[in-house]
């Protein structure tokens, strides 16, 4: 929306100052205007009609019945000649017709041409909400301009397009002549002028009400009023719908592809409809197109974005040697597509699609860091009651030493859930349906099914404790084959068929306890839970979903511990902790512990180091500080429950604001877990990040992210302790209409042809133009 223009009378250092066209626009129509322009007052707000006067008169000429699209017309001085059937109106002049108005000091209305001449500190709103502020202008019946002098229009969406005179042609588009147009603000948020950061000069410019498009010729953009460049093609759009045309262009550099200047085209096909097509050129590649294109339906929405380029690639994957160097001339490629469709109230499709040629092609190119591409589709089904879900998913891995072939295709995946109201004791019932099948092409297959059905209630006693009772009874079916393939022993289960049932009862009390403290108010929740389970089969099963097992506090107090359905805890186990939370004036604090006691002793499913194996868990707990949106401090902790050594340590901290900032983060994971578990190793890594702004529009900014593993935390990752993955620094300018930035960008590891080295990118946009 447009921001409000300021009344420079209500401005504390401006306020005995007349403003005119010239100086209000202040550099926009610098090289348009003459020196001569008439001083008017165009500090109202955009679209506010004019105060109306109580002595106002209404004449009532004679109208057809069929002339219902009449202006009504309202002045303080109305005189009407009716053999010449002139209006000739001054004072408070308002006009208004469907969604438009104007208001001026004086309006002759020659009613048999229909011609309208408004003048004096004329202000005219289209049904768009665009503004247009003239000294004269000649107008039809139906409020279109005609002739224009020393004119300001200020668009709906931002844009102020100032003009020497415009003239109506036959078309009905109108020919502005000696025109400036920005997307900046031209008055400080005192209402004083200001030089905008950029504008657009053109000899000529075509303003067309019927397409709501500007086009401009023989066009020069302005920096900072210094620097210009040629502009070719230029159309703004008047209404805030997008318009057809070249983007501003990226330039960058990188190791892997040198110099790259990369320049878009958008096309609006249509109001639902889009498509942006992209050519980049290198001076250490061939050159790489790639096209976007957009839809919104009636039932939903997608996108389709694709790469395409010849190039030579390195292969790190079942090469002889990680590190070699010999490249092969390939198409390289890639596509992402998603979606999702809702067909009607209950029944949903979402799909997406992520496929590239190669495994380097997305780091090379820097489209994306991602290790693995995952496509799926779900067709899901929700109501009040049920919850169905048909999905599958593919995954491609883009790491150096996976196989593909050992990466999982999961399909069917079927989870259907339904939930009743217990007629007996007043709780809830869901019962659960769940089927899943995996295939690899060199490695395991899994098919697993499963029914399940859990009741729970819930109740507040008389003391206001919170007590829910849970019972849970499931029944598995697992089928596998080719079970050897899996290299981590505790993962593959027994092969062919396998069955399994479970039963778990529980009870979890919660007491609140709300009480003052240090000036504000404490809430202190001592927390319990008794979960009891017979002895589960879990290791003749093979485990698919639950592998990355981690104690924390989230879990501590789940029914099941473990992240998926193939392992379940069994035996009886107490947990216990609390949760604390202080709030007062401007601060907040929370802070939750917990540990349970298994009262079995035999050995689990568990493997060490996980912080649940044994008879008691570690401790975990979790404390976040915040001071009103201004610091943000949170840890996470795992403490070894008999060497009181720190498992898991993690913290991390934001300072400031929006506009200057800093944030550091530390991880260290110190399970202490044999290296046959690849899901489970030990880990440490600390990032930083901030932002400092200056100078009302300045920032300088920067990243990084350094692994501090050492080899005897884990051996296979090849970390020397200290080692640097990627930084980042940069300046930035950024005002109310365009942003600078400069970008610095190391990267310290090389896969296959995306070398390391040194990244740099300039990115330049301005508001209104160049930009979807």
């Amino acid at each position: 929306m447009l921001p409000a223009a300021q009344n420079p009378l209500q401005a504390p250092y401006c306020r005995l100052r007349s403003v005119s066209l010239g100086v209000l626009t202040l550099g926009i129509a610098a090289c348009a205007l003459p020196h001569g322009a008439l001083a008017q007052d165009l500090a109202a707000t955009v679209g506010q009609p004019p105060a109306e006067s109580q002595e106002a008169t209404t004449p009532q000429p004679a109208s057809s019945p069929e002339d219902a699209d009449h202006i009504a017309f309202e002045a303080d001085t109305i005189d009407y000649d009716q053999d010449a059937e002139l209006v000739s109106a001054s004072g408070n002049v308002l006009l208004r017709r469907d969604e438009q108005s104007l208001r001026a000091d004086s309006v002759a209305w020659n009613r048999q041409t229909g011609q309208i001449v408004a003048s004096g500190n004329v202000h005219l709103v289209d049904q768009d909400g665009n503004e247009l502020s003239t000294d004269r202008v000649e107008l039809t019946d139906e409020l279109k301009t005609g002739m224009m002098e020393n004119m300001l229009l200020v668009m709906r969406e931002g844009g102020r397009l100032a003009a020497l005179k415009g003239e109506r042609i036959a078309n009905g588009d109108v020919i502005l002549s000696q025109a400036a147009y920005t997307g900046c603000d031209v008055v400080d948020a005192d209402g004083c002028p200001r030089k905008p950061s950029w504008r657009v000069v053109a000899k000529q410019v075509i303003y067309s009400d019927t397409r709501k498009r500007v086009r401009f010729r023989n066009a020069r953009l302005e920096l900072f009023g210094a620097v210009q460049i040629p502009l070719l093609g230029l159309t703004v759009s008047t209404d805030g719908h997008a318009v057809s045309g070249f983007l501003i262009p990226d330039l960058r550099s990188s190791p892997s592809n040198g110099v790259e200047i990369r320049q878009s085209y958008y096309w609006k096909i249509s109001e639902n409809r889009d498509l942006t097509g992209s050519l980049s050129a290198y001076t250490k590649a061939a050159p790489m197109g790639s096209i976007e294109y957009r839809a919104l339906t009636d039932k939903g929405a997608y996108q389709i974005t694709g790469y395409a380029t010849g190039s030579n690639k390195i292969p790190i994957f079942g090469s002889t040697s990680s590190t070699t160097t010999d490249s092969v001339s390939a198409f390289r490629g890639y596509i992402f597509a998603n979606g999702k469709l809702q067909l009607d109230q209950n029944w949903s499709v979402t799909a997406s699609i992520r496929r590239s040629t190669d495994r380097t092609f997305l780091r090379r190119y820097d489209i994306s860091r991602d290790d693995r591409l995952r496509s799926m589709i779900d067709v899901e089904r929700i109501d009040e009651k049920s919850y169905f879900s048909f999905a599958g998913y593919a995954t491609q891995t883009l790491q150096a030493g996976r196989d593909q072939g050992l990466i999982p295709v999961a399909f069917p995946v079927i989870d259907y859930r339904r939930r009743f109201e217990d007629p007996v004791l007043g709780g809830k019932i869901e019962t659960q349906l769940n089927t899943l099948g995996i295939q690899r092409t060199d490695g395991q297959d899994t098919q697993r099914a499963f029914a399940s059905a859990q009741w729970t209630l819930r109740r507040i006693t008389g003391l206001g404790q919170e007590v829910t009772l849970t019972g849970l009874m499931r029944g598995d079916v697992y089928h596998s084959d080719e079970n050897a393939a899996t290299s981590t022993v505790i993962y593959r289960g027994e092969p062919g068929w396998q069955t399994r049932a479970i039963a778990l009862a529980a009870v979890d009390v919660k007491w609140p306890l709300v009480g003052e403290a240090f000036g504000g108010t404490q809430v202190l929740t001592p927390r319990v839970q008794l979960v009891a389970s017979p002895s589960v089969r879990n290791l003749e099963v093979p485990n698919e979903d639950s592998r990355a097992i981690e104690l924390e506090t989230s879990n501590i107090f789940a029914l099941n511990r473990f992240p998926g359905y193939d392992r379940i805890e069994d035996s009886v186990r107490f947990t216990y902790g609390f949760d604390w939370q202080f709030e007062a004036p401007r601060w907040r604090i929370k802070t939750t512990i917990g540990q349970s006691v298994r009262l079995s002793d035999k050995p689990t499913l568990l493997p060490e180091g996980t912080g649940l194996t044994g008879k008691t868990s570690d401790i975990v707990g979790r404390t976040e500080v915040r001071y009103r949106d201004f610091i943000n401090l949170t840890h996470r902790f795992r403490i070894d429950k008999d060497s009181l050594a720190v498992r898991r340590n993690e913290f991390d901290a934001a300072i400031g604001n929006t506009r200057t900032y800093f944030e550091i983060g530390y991880t260290k994971l110190n399970r202490d877990i044999s290296n046959t578990i690849e899901d489970l190793q030990n880990r440490e890594e600390v990032r930083a990040a901030g932002r400092v702004a200056f100078a009302n529009y300045w920032s300088l900014f920067g990243s990084a992210v350094v692994n501090l593993t050492d080899r005897k935390e884990d051996p296979t990752y090849g970390s020397d302790g200290f080692q640097p993955l990627r930084t980042r620094i940069g300046a930035a300018y950024e005002d109310d209409c365009m942003q600078i930035a400069i970008t610095w960008r190391r990267d310290y590891e090389a896969t296959g042809d995306a070398r390391k080295g040194n990244s740099f990118q300039i990115r330049f946009s301005l508001k209104n133009i160049g930009l979807r």
